[in-house]
């Protein structure tokens, strides 16, 4: 079912066969990918820095006893980073594992296979690429198979795949799982903004959720490319598993690119557009990119929860009564949509256009 998050995107080379003919030859990669500037921006790789990212425990969220100071440091992690790490967070590790070998055996089929899913004009899910607008944009080092998987009636089925043939249960119990984690989160931060838990999950209500899945191929010149655009996200909360040990998330904090080391059996949770309009910019939404590695692939999936399509993006009345000012334009939640697919995926531009003068 196509609705208005019909950015719709031009097609262009699949990334794992290029990569598969480029890394085995001496040849200069396509013009369309080299992005040597940005490639080559300032990133800071020391360990301290990168694994100061918080660690919110939602075993110690969930206990009474610690479930004050945890929030705490919940509601900091989203004020300070916009970032944050979940470790016990209850999806149980079969689930997570058998969701993680589907979608590493997706991407391991030949191109033809994974061709009968490519998205078609005017619809964001399927395989391929997304925000490629025009004929000579510069181009990810990547592939994307993007899926609605909340509310039913917006999934296409015909964008499920049918191999491996356990794929589409896995994928099912694993939006399940990180629906419930999500709830869970949205509701000790409506807490942290001292709003009534309830009301700000109604704005969630049906739990609409899409899902990202990302081969990053390796690439022998990967000091000239970029693996995902720096952007920010427009959802509520975004849930990133890795499929495997490569790293390459980079945010940017303070004016510089700090990478993420992400904890084996953690989930990588960021503050999108969204929430920081409704937190009235109390949360932040952070700028953030992906990098490839030379000689492995990197696989990820993102979750992305957005708020139900009748709800108003804006500030929370308590919170603008509270502030004695409301920081964002409000809108209806399909209009935020279309600005930001204008915006074409333009580091932090769509958030701050929206800001009030």
């Amino acid at each position: 079912m196509a609705h208005a998050e019909t950015g719709g995107s031009l097609p262009v080379p699949n990334v794992q066969a290029l990569a598969q003919t480029f890394n085995i030859s001496d040849e200069q990669i396509p013009e369309r990918y080299i992005r040597v500037d940005e490639a080559a921006e300032e990133v800071i790789m020391d360990h301290g820095i990168s694994s100061a990212i918080p660690i919110i425990d939602v075993n110690k969220l969930l206990d009474p006893a610690s479930s004050a100071e945890e929030c705490a440091k919940l509601g900091s992690a989203c004020k300070q980073w916009g970032f944050f790490q979940v470790i016990n967070h209850g999806v149980p590790n079969e689930v997570i594992s058998s969701f993680r070998n589907d979608m590493t055996e997706f991407f391991k089929q030949p191109l033809e296979a994974k061709k009968m899913y490519s998205m078609v004009p005017g619809n964001l899910q399927g395989y391929g690429q997304h925000f490629v607008v025009s004929g000579n944009q510069k181009l990810d080092w990547a592939d994307l198979f993007s899926l609605v998987l909340r509310p039913v009636d917006s999934s296409d089925m015909r964008f499920w795949p049918s191999h491996p043939p356990s794929f589409r249960n896995s994928i099912d119990r694993y939006s399940s799982e990180a629906a419930k984690l999500v709830t869970c989160l949205l509701k000790f931060l409506a807490m942290d903004m001292g709003v009534e838990p309830e009301s700000f999950l109604e704005i969630f209500r049906g739990q609409p959720q899409r899902m990202r899945m990302t081969y990053y191929p390796p690439c022998r010149q990967a000091d000239k490319v970029v693996g995902l655009s720096p952007h920010t996200d427009r959802m509520g909360l975004t849930l990133l598993l890795q499929a495997n040990d490569v790293q390459g998330l980079q945010i940017r904090k303070d004016g510089k690119w700090v990478a993420i080391n992400a904890l084996d059996g953690a989930f990588i949770v960021n503050v999108g557009d969204t929430l920081e309009i409704l937190s009235n910019g109390k949360y932040k939404s952070v700028e953030h990119r992906a990098m490839v590695h030379p000689t492995r692939e990197r696989i990820s999936a993102a979750v992305f929860h957005a708020v139900c399509r009748d709800a108003t993006v804006g500030p929370l009345p308590e919170l603008v009564k509270n502030d004695g000012v409301a920081r964002y334009s409000s809108m209806g939640y399909m209009e935020f949509v279309k600005r930001f697919f204008a915006a074409k995926l333009g580091g932090r531009g769509h958030v701050e256009s929206l800001k009030s003068s």
